[in-house]
């Protein structure tokens, strides 16, 4: 007998794919430059659920559209759904690998910065990548998880700098992480774990399918709610600049 909890989890996470536009990321879908220019940065955002991975409907990718019209230097932003975490894997490593010899060395790892943020199953996304380059020895500079559902999700790996968590528990089935923490405090900040509610909120839902919107779930209200959405671009923007600050240090 399924649990009355899982069953109704299970049920809501049917209902958004059968609702969401598929697709898998390709390689050709792939913008930023493989290899990746050395003391450049990218950035990837992880959609929820089966959202097709250039879903513009989602904030994961109106946040990304975003941070591209900025055109900041050096700066490359990417999209994907949490189901091609492998495939954006496979990429940042061929980015990362300039000589082509089939592995990346110390040097190679650190000549690149690492932004990963996502919703839901792509919170969780986020933070499984990271730990996926911690075994290459690549740093991240930050993790970003809103409403993040997963596994391993709450442990932010060694060579993430700074973790952000944003998240709501209100009644129904899928309710995110409530408090993320480093593996290594010494190397991890944890910037927060900030937690929202909907439960006497509207939230504008016009871009969800209808039967979305009548079950009314706050884990899909939190995905459209733009003052999550603008901590979480505050936040990356930040990165950004401190990066640049650093960059044009270590040049000077």
């Amino acid at each position: 007998m399924i649990p009355r909890r899982l069953a109704a989890c299970l049920l809501v996470l049917a209902t958004a794919a059968r609702t969401a536009p598929r697709g898998r990321l390709e390689r050709r879908d792939w913008t930023a430059p493989v290899p990746l220019p050395p003391g450049s940065m990218l950035i990837v955002g992880f959609l929820g659920a089966w959202e097709k991975w250039d879903n513009e409907r989602r904030s994961v990718r109106r946040l990304a559209l975003r941070l591209r019209e900025k055109q900041f230097p050096g700066v490359f932003v990417e999209t994907a759904n949490n189901h091609d975490r492998a495939m954006v894997r496979r990429m940042i490593l061929d980015s990362l690998d300039r000589d082509r010899d089939g592995r990346v060395t110390p040097a190679e790892a650190n000549s690149v910065a690492f932004v990963f943020y996502g919703h839901s199953f792509g919170g969780a996304a986020a933070v499984n990548l990271a730990r996926d380059l911690e075994k290459s020895g690549a740093p991240v500079r930050l993790t970003v998880q809103v409403d993040s559902v997963g596994r391993r999700d709450h442990i932010i790996p060694s060579n993430v700098a700074r973790a952000l968590n944003l998240y709501q528990r209100d009644p129904g089935p899928i309710r995110g992480e409530t408090s993320i923490r480093a593996a290594d405090p010494s190397r991890t900040v944890i910037l927060g774990n900030l937690r929202f509610s909907y439960l006497f909120r509207d939230v504008d839902m016009s871009n969800y399918p209808r039967i979305v919107r009548r079950i009314g779930l706050s884990h899909w209200k939190m995905d459209n709610d733009p003052a999550v959405w603008a901590i979480v671009e505050a936040t990356i923007l930040a990165e950004i600049t401190r990066w640049r600050a650093e960059t044009a240090g270590a040049e000077h």
